[in-house]
């Protein structure tokens, strides 16, 4: 008999968003491609400006306009290829009610004149989930209760100054998840709290991923993060996938020259050095990219065939790859 295939949630295919600016084409996403299964979580790495989050913005298709620009690719989601959607449906059916965004500052992505109430109860009124005054005010109780605030319904008279940074991620949190979305997109939730805060913020994703199989795509910098709740990461650099692959290989065993600097670049407990190790150089102007690899500026390993053409992809193991000449 034979084994069906398991049919990804979330699968983007050869994905490029371009700013199209007067001075210039700026490849922000340049073919990128992965895929998110039910209740996985991907983390996608890399430094401010490599991609990340122009690339779960295209997901949302959300890119600025009239700049910004999908060229090219697939994003199929549940079978639906969101990119052939109208402008109408994307907002009625896919944003926050299959598609949700958890953004990086809590405290820019609230109201501040508007209560807690109205504004996690607003995706309930925008897709018409309930209907009535008191409905909405239950729902809005129940996912509060859910994101763990304490008190939820003596809080909803509350506004966003009266909460803390943590209280304030986890109403955002509440509102991402309001309308039972299929995938959740985290851009760097943890980046405004602090270290006790953070693991509770990550555990809170995990049990949101737990009760309602929701896949998460999680922006990160921070590879602390990335490790301890992701299953796969995608390592990005200068708008490509550079690596990827599952989280365990690829903490142990860098292929790509870059993921191996970012990894060196992690302060290890219990190890003494006189100076912590830095990445040479800057990230590269996507106006004038170099030719070849990316990388090959900030690269102590560079080869010259670096320096004049992209390097192919190689596979690392059943599902990883990278794009390094130094592998082939």
């Amino acid at each position: 008999m034979a084994v069906r295939e398991k049919i990804p949630l979330l699968s983007v295919e050869n994905l490029k968003t371009y700013l199209f600016l007067r001075r210039g084409v700026v490849k922000a996403v340049d073919g990128v491609s992965f895929q998110v299964q039910e209740r996985e979580t991907l983390g996608i790495v890399g430094e401010s400006g490599s991609g990340k989050s122009m690339t779960c913005l295209s997901i949302l298709r959300l890119i600025p306009e009239p700049a910004g620009r999908i060229v090219e690719g697939k994003i199929i989601l549940d079978g639906t290829d969101i990119l052939q959607v109208d402008e109408q449906e994307m907002a009625s059916q896919v944003r926050g009610r299959k598609i949700s965004m958890i953004s990086q500052d809590p405290l820019t992505s609230l109201n501040p004149v508007f209560s807690i109430g109205d504004q996690v109860g607003g995706p309930f009124r925008y897709h018409g989930l309930k209907k009535d005054r008191k409905g909405i005010r239950e729902a809005v109780v129940d996912v509060l209760r859910r994101v763990r605030i304490p008190s939820p319904a003596q809080r909803l008279k509350d506004y966003p100054y009266q909460f803390s940074g943590g209280m304030r991620q986890r109403v955002v949190a509440a509102m991402a998840i309001a309308c039972g979305p299929r995938l959740l997109i985290a851009d760097e939730p943890t980046s405004a709290l602090d270290v006790t805060i953070q693991i509770q913020m990550l555990q809170l994703l995990e049990e949101i991923q737990q009760e309602t199989n929701v896949g998460l795509i999680l922006i990160t910098h921070d590879l602390g993060v990335a490790a301890y709740i992701c299953q796969r990461i995608a390592v990005m650099y200068a708008g490509r996938i550079v690596e990827f692959g599952d989280v365990r290989t690829i903490y142990k065993k860098p292929s790509h020259p870059y993921t191996q600097a970012l990894l060196n670049s992690v302060p290890r407990l219990g190890e003494k050095k006189k100076r912590l190790f830095n990445i040479e150089g800057q990230p590269p102007d996507l106006l004038n990219p170099p030719i070849g690899c990316a990388f090959w500026p900030r690269c102590d390993r560079r080869r010259d065939i670096c320096q004049q053409e992209y390097p192919p992809t190689i596979p690392i193991d059943r599902e990883g790859y990278a794009s390094c000449w130094l592998l082939t």
